[in-house]
């Protein structure tokens, strides 16, 4: 906009001259004037061309979208956590940290929003996708739960693959699997390596759960490091190597998404880095909330009066375990550990690579996890973990409930809820080339649906309301633009989720939240719950006894929501007689 204002007060300069010595009013001068005046205007399209060109450069960053599976609120280091991630927490500082950031609670909703920009009812996602050779998920099911991305969205990749884009993506997929038409090459990505299915083994994966390169399956997998085959190495590799490709053939500005499966079950790390965290656990969960939950409050991400969420009551206190099972314990966690320290070694040689190529300043960097911390596998978790071999072959085994609480600082609840313990997220935005590090949190909450409108915002692309033919559903979110300066976003619609029948709406300070709400055949009002979340974000002091109005008002604004989005009806229409 600066350049364009100076092109027209460059003309209006010239054509004012032009006035001031008589302008073309004399017949001895008209064919002058006139060659004159198209001088001018042929150098102000000339300018005016030039600084599009300029604007459109520098607002066509290389974007890149990383995201993390099951890893909860509190496992960074900027956001209070223990572990170290140094790498991480040096991009988040150096750009801007949303405090309050919101998934969709569960994987693959998640993941149908993140690369839609739509709610995952409308993408034909809105529960979970189909499994490995699972042909029949949406039996029984309306079109919004049929398992895989349906035809009425489009993807973050085929937005931008159409406006000159490379699209690359390197890791977790998960959202449909058991058509090729399904695949990531076939929605927009033009090179992909990962897993097209949910979970799997990080050191052995194989079978339905295997790996791919493109639409083909890896029979037989190769390290890409000195060391074993280990998932979070081979995506950054891979990652690295597709931009690597681009830069020495096109040079097309690159969208990359980097989809880590971990920390997600099966909890499998290298033991050199689990050696980093065996014995920093046996303080056990109640002291590791308390710690994270200080730093939160000395790092500003959390108020100073917020009290701590209470234990999950079925989960022991760690004095009640003998010492055996807290040795036990501590070593789920230090693998758990083991496996964010492996991400952030990975993003800090990502970023080795975006400085050594030129390339960093005007890459925009997005970060975030999919769901908070996994209590899936019982309260103590479960597997064989003390016999390594085993451990690292073994399929579903987690850290445990316990210890997601502890994930989780300070809130309650986990995966799968809608309270803030199953969808809060940490998010950061880092450009360095527009966005100056930010000293405060970014306060205002923003959802999965702002993550499309920003990234076609600054790669200047264009949302269709058709694609191929067919009509696409229009967007609900907002640019994040705004808060890249630490300015408003100006939102005008609450934010609304459903996922596995819980539900919430969030409207200025409000939070209207419930588990079992949004039942198959209806919902049940009275499993609401009211929650000021500027003075109680941890949820423990429900207000909906007291408030019968506003919880009349946001229920209300939820039900248009979900039938809007498609929630209801979420079983197929039966036959017609």
């Amino acid at each position: 906009m600066g350049e364009n204002r100076f092109v027209f007060a460059l003309h209006s300069c010239i054509v004012r001259e032009f006035l001031l010595r008589g302008g073309c009013a004399a017949p001895s001068l008209q064919h002058t004037c006139q060659r004159h005046m198209k001088y001018a205007a042929t150098l102000t399209l000339l300018l005016l061309a030039s600084c599009a060109s300029t604007t459109a450069a520098a607002e066509r960053p290389n974007i890149i979208l990383i995201m993390v599976d099951d890893m909860g609120f509190s496992d960074l280091g900027y956001h209070g956590g223990e572990i170290a991630t140094p790498n991480i927490d040096a991009l988040a500082r150096s750009g801007v940290r949303f405090s309050q950031f919101y998934n969709n609670g569960r994987c693959c909703p998640t993941r149908a929003t993140l690369m839609t920009g739509l709610q995952p009812h409308q993408t034909g996602v809105g529960h979970m996708t189909e499994s490995p050779g699972e042909m029949n998920y949406g039996a029984g099911k309306s079109p919004a739960y049929q398992g895989f991305l349906n035809d009425n969205c489009v993807t973050i990749a085929e937005a931008l693959k159409d406006q000159g884009y490379a699209t690359l993506m390197s890791g977790k997929w998960h959202l449909g699997e058991n058509d090729e038409s399904r695949w990531p090459l076939q929605r927009g990505f033009e090179k992909y390596f990962g897993c097209v299915s949910g979970a799997t083994l990080h050191f052995y994966p194989g079978g339905d759960r295997g790996m791919s390169l493109g639409n083909e399956p890896i029979e037989k997998l190769e390290s890409t490091t000195d060391q074993q085959f280990y998932t979070t190495d081979a995506f950054t590799d891979y990652a690295i190597q597709f931009l690597k490709e681009e830069q020495a053939g096109a040079k097309r500005p690159m969208f990359l998404y980097l989809a880590y499966t971990a920390p997600h079950w099966p909890i499998q790390a290298f033991e050199e880095d689990i050696a980093k965290y065996r014995g920093k656990y046996k303080i056990g969960w109640d002291k590791l909330r308390e710690q994270r939950l200080a730093k939160q409050k000395e790092l500003g991400l959390i108020s100073a009066n917020l009290e701590l969420s209470p234990r999950t009551p079925k989960i022991p206190a760690w004095d009640e375990l003998d010492a055996d099972k807290q040795d036990e314990m501590d070593l789920k966690m230090a693998v758990y550990a083991a496996m964010i320290d492996r991400v952030d070694q990975n993003v800090g040689k990502l970023m080795s690579y975006l400085k050594e190529s030129g390339i960093e300043d005007d890459t925009l960097i997005l970060f975030l996890s999919d769901n908070g911390g996994c209590q899936e596998g019982g309260v103590l978790g479960g597997g064989q973990f003390r016999n390594i071999e085993q451990r690292n072959r073994q399929y579903f085994h987690g850290y445990g409930e316990a210890w997601a609480n502890a994930s989780n600082t300070p809130f309650r609840l986990y995966k799968h809820f809608n309270h803030e313990g199953g969808t809060a997220t940490p998010f950061f935005m880092r450009w360095p080339a527009k966005i100056a590090a930010q000293q405060d949190w970014y306060a205002e909450p923003a959802h999965l649906i702002d993550v499309m409108p920003t990234i076609l915002d600054v790669a200047g692309a264009t949302y269709p309301a058709e694609y191929d033919g067919r009509k696409i559903h229009p967007l609900d979110g907002v640019s994040l633009r705004s808060a890249m300066t630490g300015k408003s976003l100006y939102r005008q619609q609450p934010l609304c989720i459903e996922h596995e029948n819980n539900a919430s709406i969030r409207s200025g300070d409000w939070k209207l939240v419930g588990r079992n709400v949004a039942r198959p055949r209806g919902v049940r009002p009275e499993n609401w719950e009211l929650y000021n979340i500027a003075a109680d974000r941890t949820e423990t002091n429900n207000l909906a006894a007291d408030n019968p109005d506003k919880v009349k008002e946001l229920a209300q604004q939820w039900n248009a929501w979900a039938k809007r989005v498609a929630v209801y009806p979420k079983l197929a229409e039966p036959p017609a007689k």
